[in-house]
């Protein structure tokens, strides 16, 4: 009824006789934005109908274990919080999970891929709070830019560039918490340099929970588009040592919340990363753009991990070492063809060469993974390309209205080399389409009705079957994802913006793929539906507030499994039925500042049976104080879970074998920080 309800106020706003012309944007912003966008190109809020950003007021000064957790500020945001070491969670949305087994959500940093092989996200950790400018997040089918892993859709994180500034924050916190953060800026004569480090260390909350890790980054920018050309280079190395505190069982955790079993002494996680890229963006006629980008993209991982103190067996004593290389590029034409009409094409490819090995050892209890491994489960390298193209237009033919139709097309092609000699090509998937449209219209300057259609796909990563067409291997098709949403975006009352939309995403074929474990359950048909409300509003001088809460549900629609073993109508792991945002600032003068952020999300399932109960569930608030000194000095405290509320992430251990088990990660109690900002 929602949607039918939805449609017909689209239909009529489109027939609409007396529609004012606006600016056909369904972006919500928090906080100041400064966008680099070369200019001349399409920026995601000019073409797309559900975008939020958050700027870097609402970044810069929030203390985080992990920058992902910047995103719980955003509407229907879910954080899966697993706080492993350099494990430690990632961010979803549109009902798509965040265990690992889908990972749905492109990233990107300045615009440049930021998956790994599998589609986490790990590549977010390099950033700081203090090095981010921005954070835009666009949800659902219909973006053409990006194909690989933009299922539900995808997020950019913009970090600063040009300017003239040199900005520091110290923090201390809870479990000796130590963050150091300095970014620099400079530009003069068409030529702007940037650069940041941090350094964060800290105890943890639990035992056997010490984390350190050291950030650095530069950027180097010259030229202006309007004079031509700009050309820049992003460079960034990031590197991260963490104790893993493993998993408890129910029981384990009734006794110490805070405690980590012996069999966890020695897991621990290694990690690197950097990242290169080239920008380069041309003015090739006073209406023509070019814009292109280079990357490569280097991430290696060791990791020693004991999922339980199971003494037959292997398989719960691992180590998992990843090697992955990423060389691509991304290239984007821009013509305004004329006032009513602008079309874009662009192209991407990328080629991967990856390395995972996974070692088993046998029951000692710590693990110890510097003795002869029991057995290599893995020894494994695998290739795989990704070459894309798309078009897309902007058709304006009154002020009111906005029309943009696109078609995307992927290719894939690869090959894997496995333990005893095995060789296989990379499943052929053909020519994957995309089709989608998106309608914008304005009903008057401060309010319109859009709706969206597009097709996402999902193809299995990692370097084993069913992914590689081993021998005895059925072919399959990648699974497609088809979406819609319809909404409103409108202004209650002045100082406000508020959106309200419902949408659904139909999948064939789905697969719940996990490549670190080889681990692949077909889940078959899946609709994930959902109504999004949400509002933020500037209260007069001293107040702001915003407020959303997001509705969804994922079922499994059908599957191909015999009777008494069929999964249809149960409900895909680990989404929650509602994620619910509450955000309140209150300046009382120019140099005291107030804060609340809570946010909660509802308990879910843990496998796709149904059958564990529903864990998860959690209500948090987060309390903030900042008191600027002078122009150049200020003071923050800020306290997390400041009602110190008891929540886990909680996951279905298969390891135990016959007692297979919920087992836990629990929350940090409360947490206090205190920072110092400084402009020098």
């Amino acid at each position: 009824m929602k949607f039918h309800l939805l449609a017909a106020a689209v239909v009529a706003a489109l027939t609409a006789p007396d529609a004012l012309a606006q600016s056909q944007s369904a972006t919500t912003s928090m906080g100041t934005v400064h966008v680099h966008q070369a200019r001349g190109q399409l920026t995601a809020h000019e073409v797309l109908t559900s975008v939020d950003v958050l700027g870097a007021e609402q970044i810069e000064d929030k203390t985080v274990s992990q920058s992902w957790e910047l995103l719980g500020q955003m509407p229907g945001m879910q954080l899966t919080e697993t706080r492993q070491g350099a494990e430690s969670g990632k961010v979803s949305f549109r009902a798509f999970n965040g265990e690992g087994y889908l990972n749905a959500i492109k990233t990107l940093i300045d615009g440049i891929p930021s998956n790994v092989n599998s589609g986490n996200q790990r590549f977010i950790d390099m950033l700081f709070p203090l090095e981010i400018d921005y954070i835009e997040v666009v949800r659902g089918t219909n973006d053409p830019r990006y194909g690989l892993h933009n299922i539900g859709g995808n997020i950019n994180f913009g970090t600063r560039q040009g300017g003239d500034y040199t900005d520091a924050r110290l923090t201390l916190g809870s479990f000796d918490t130590r963050v150091a953060q300095i970014a620099v800026g400079r530009e003069h004569g068409g030529f702007a340099q940037n650069y940041f480090v941090g350094v964060q260390t800290s105890d943890g909350y639990r035992a056997h929970d010490a984390s350190e890790k050291y950030s650095l980054g530069g950027k180097w920018f010259y030229g202006d588009l309007d004079d031509g050309m700009r050309i820049g280079l992003t460079a960034r190395a990031y590197h991260h040592q963490a104790d893993e505190p493993g998993f408890m069982t129910a029981e384990e955790l009734a006794v110490d919340r805070r405690g980590s079993a012996r069999r966890n002494a020695n897991d621990g996680d290694d990690r690197d990363m950097r990242q290169v890229a080239v920008h380069m963006d041309l003015k090739l006629a006073e209406n023509l753009v070019l814009g292109s980008k280079l990357y490569y993209n280097r991430y290696e991982d060791d990791r020693r991990v004991t999922f339980s103190d199971l003494p037959t067996g292997n398989a719960p004593r691992q180590r998992r070492i990843w090697d992955e290389k990423q060389t691509g590029m991304l290239a984007t034409l821009t013509w305004a063809a004329s006032d009513t009409l602008t079309l874009e094409g662009g192209a991407n490819h990328e080629q991967q060469r990856n390395g995972y090995t996974r070692l088993r050892f046998n029951y000692t209890e710590p693990t110890d993974f510097d003795a002869t491994p029991a057995r290599v489960q893995n020894d494994d390298f695998h290739s795989f390309d990704n070459t894309g193209a798309y078009v897309q237009a902007i058709y304006q033919p009154i002020d009111a209205l906005k029309i943009v139709p696109a078609y995307r097309v992927d290719r894939f092609d690869g090959a894997t080399h496995l333990l005893g000699g095995v060789r296989a090509p990379l499943q052929d998937y053909g020519t994957i389409g995309q089709p989608k449209l998106s309608v914008v219209y304005a009903l008057s300057p401060d309010t319109n009705v859009y709706a969206n259609w597009g097709r996402t796909f999902q193809v299995l990563t990692g370097s084993t079957p069913p992914a590689y067409l081993t021998p005895g291997q059925a072919a399959i098709q990648p699974s497609t994802n088809t979406g819609m949403e319809a909404g409103l975006r409108f202004m209650p009352f002045a100082g406000t913006q508020a959106r309200l939309a419902v949408w659904q995403q139909d999948a064939e074929n789905e697969v719940s793929n996990m490549p670190a474990t080889g681990t692949n359950v077909v889940l078959g048909k899946t609709r994930r539906r959902g109504v999004d409300a949400q509002i933020d509003a500037q209260l007069g001088e001293r107040w702001t507030v915003r407020a959303s809460h997001a509705y969804q549900e994922a079922k499994i629609e059908r599957d191909d499994r015999p009777a008494g073993l069929s999964i249809e109508g149960n409900e895909v792991a680990a989404t929650p039925r509602y994620i619910s945002n509450l955000g309140v600032d209150y300046r009382a003068s120019d140099a005291l500042e107030f804060g609340l952020q809570a946010r909660g999300q509802g308990d879910h399932y843990l496998e796709e049976q149904n059958v564990t109960g529903k864990f998860g569930g959690f209500a948090v608030v987060d309390l903030g104080a900042k008191y600027r000194i002078n122009p150049r000095l200020s003071v923050d405290l800020q306290v997390k879970n400041a009602t110190a509320r008891e929540y886990v992430y909680a996951w279905y251990d298969t390891f135990f074998q016959d007692t297979a088990q919920p087992m836990f990660s629990p929350s940090a109690g409360r947490v206090l920080y205190v920072g110092f900002n400084m402009k020098l």
